[in-house]
């Protein structure tokens, strides 16, 4: 009989340890949701709702990645602006994340380089069939911060999204 009641004892003191272990992995867990994934969350929501989207290119090239964005459903055509000429780089003065149609803009980048923020977000679409962006040009974006060359369309709104969570400590 002593037996039986020490090993129920045995058995009780396992379960509370088990319990014990399941609360703090319980607790762990719902920590690291809370620290690493809501900031997150929170940023690409405060992004898609108040960042605004400068687009440079011109004609058919502005219409196509405009339709692409909106397209998507995540952007909305208010936080989208266009900039089709070297003279209006200046509305893009206070936007967030520049996307750049490489062959539209290859004689300007230089200004819109100027332009652009240490914090506002660059990337480049160089699609593979209007050619290549030339090596000093490339360093020259290489060089400047929160910048990124992408050539496939897909990867475009793959960048902006990132670039929208990564540049919104502003």
């Amino acid at each position: 009989m002593k037996f039986i009641q020490s090993f129920i004892s045995l058995v009780e003191a396992i379960g509370y340890v088990q319990t014990l272990i399941w609360l703090v992995v319980i607790f762990f867990g719902f920590w690291v949701v809370v620290s690493g994934i809501v900031p997150v969350l929170l940023r690409l929501g405060k992004g898609l709702a108040k960042r605004k989207i400068a687009i440079f290119a011109n004609g058919d090239n502005l219409r196509s990645l405009r339709s692409l964005l909106l397209d998507s459903k995540v952007f909305k055509m208010k936080n989208i602006i266009d900039v089709t000429s070297r003279n209006d780089i200046g509305r893009a003065e206070d936007i967030t994340v520049f996307v750049i149609f490489w062959d539209d803009w290859k004689e300007d980048i230089n200004q819109v380089l100027a332009a652009k923020k240490d914090s506002t977000a660059l990337i480049v679409y160089a699609p593979l069939e209007m050619g290549i962006i030339p090596k000093e040009q490339m360093q020259q974006i290489s060089e400047t911060r929160n910048a990124t060359v992408t050539n496939f369309r897909g990867r475009l709104l793959n960048d902006i999204m990132i670039s929208m969570i990564t540049t919104s400590y502003n």
